[in-house]
């Protein structure tokens, strides 16, 4: 199936050692013995082995999610997704597919223009960038919402999103229409609507610390053939929807071509549309990666997808595709707005001399500078092609507590925060954080 995730769910990653209960609590109380013996070395060396036998004999006891073969590298470009062509881009392979794809954009934004009785040259464009956050994806939201009470946001010619950008990404394509969905999505859920917290011997187990079928389930409530039909009607315009996933087997990015997954009918599209919105947004280690099925002639194979920041928080499009005027054959005047989800300022906390507290904190500051790197990529791209360069981003001034993950309270008012400052016109900065155009005296 198109864009199937196989994993096993819930308790049922081991079998025939009873239930999961009692297998975790008897591998913790055997666990514990043999670690906190007193009895000297030998002793505890001794215990020690008991319970590297034990979980030994508890692993081969139990089933892993399965899989299909991944993709053999040297085959990697050459996988398609049976049925629907046109789909998707290697990010960092060639850029003539990608660049066709813009093109012909472009021919079917003249011919709708056309049709409606425009005259003239072709308008300005707009590119929306919406980069990944998590729960922070509350303050992209709110901006945009308060951009169309503002009355002057765009209706953008293309539209990317990365990870909880990619879940944002649909409902901005829309435009204002679905500004009320959006501001649900980020508003009026909490941690039990994104995950289910899996025993802790998932580590060993399962793909995922967490069970995402809450979240599969809020993607499913919100995107339906309806909104397809709607992202379809825009792609026929001539406007771009695309998402950032990462393909793990062969740690390359790849960009989807919603818009065309949308304009295929294909019967399975929606299915593969809500994988990879999924996909985008799965937190590897943390959330279970997403299968989607591929073909290379009549071999079937299967690519695990995470989530796209886990190669960049922030896409416009390839550094290596040109997409100047004379590249693009056209002259108008372009504009990039770039939401970013998070503070770009250091975050300080005291660290508790602990194993996962310390290697959390330095992923979070692993995570903060690549996505300043992002932006700098972003803004180099821009000024090279022509593009007029905006960035948006959580102001060190909002201080609402943020007591755990998807905590209702803080999208609640981080939403409000990004509405009320685009509602009176959004102090859009016109360089990446801590760039200066000129040198200081």
């Amino acid at each position: 199936m198109i864009g199937q995730t196989v994993e096993t769910r819930g308790d049922s990653s081991c079998c025939g050692i009873g239930g999961r209960e009692t297998r975790e609590t008897g591998l913790k109380s055997v666990l514990m013995a043999a670690m906190t013996s007193r009895d000297g070395e030998i002793a505890c060396v001794i215990k020690c082995s008991i319970a590297t036998a034990v979980l030994l004999l508890l692993v081969q006891g139990c089933t892993f999610p399965s899989r299909l073969a991944a993709v053999p590298d040297n085959l990697t470009t050459k996988a398609t997704v049976p049925g629907i062509t046109n789909v998707r881009y290697w990010m960092d392979a060639d850029p003539k597919p990608l660049l066709r794809e813009v093109l012909a954009s472009i021919g079917r934004e003249r011919e709708f223009i056309v049709r409606s009785g425009y005259q003239g040259p072709l308008p300005g464009g707009a590119g929306l960038v919406v980069s990944g956050g998590g729960d922070n994806g509350a303050f992209g939201a709110g901006l945009l919402v308060g951009w169309t009470a503002a009355g002057n946001r765009p209706t953008f010619k293309i539209i990317t999103g990365v990870s909880t950008g990619a879940l944002i990404a649909p409902f901005a394509f829309l435009g204002p229409d679905y500004d009320e969905q959006l501001k649900s999505v980020f508003t009026e859920v909490s941690a039990k609507d994104i995950f289910k917290k899996r025993s802790v011997l998932a580590a060993l187990f399962h793909d995922g610390m967490a069970d995402t079928a809450p979240l599969w389930r809020l993607v499913e409530r919100h995107i339906n053939e309806e909104m397809l039909r709607a992202i379809a009607k825009e792609y026929q315009k001539g406007r771009l929807l695309f998402v950032a996933t990462t393909n793990l087997d062969a740690l390359r990015p790849v960009i989807w071509n919603m818009g065309a997954i949308a304009e295929s009918r294909h019967p399975k599209a929606l299915r593969l549309f809500r994988s990879i919105l999924v996909a985008s947004a799965a937190i590897p280690g943390a959330l279970p990666p997403v299968m989607i099925d591929v073909e290379v002639g009549d071999q079937r194979f299967q690519e695990m997808h995470v989530d796209g920041g886990a190669m960049a928080q922030a896409f416009l499009y390839p550094p290596s595709l040109h997409a100047d005027e004379k590249h693009m054959k056209v002259r108008r005047e372009r504009k990039a707005y770039i939401i970013r989800n998070a503070r770009l300022d250091p975050n300080w906390a005291s660290v508790d001399r602990r194993t996962l507290d310390i290697a959390g904190r330095a992923i979070t500051s692993l995570i903060r500078t690549q996505g300043i790197g992002d932006l700098y990529q972003l803004y180099l791209i821009t000024k090279r092609d022509g593009i007029d360069f905006n960035l948006a981003f959580i102001s060190p001034d909002f201080k609402v507590e943020h007591k755990e993950p998807f905590d209702t309270n803080y999208m609640r008012k981080l939403f409000d925060h990004g509405y009320k400052l685009a509602r009176k016109g959004y102090p859009w900065q016109k360089y990446p954080p801590g760039f200066t155009p000129k040198a200081v005296q």
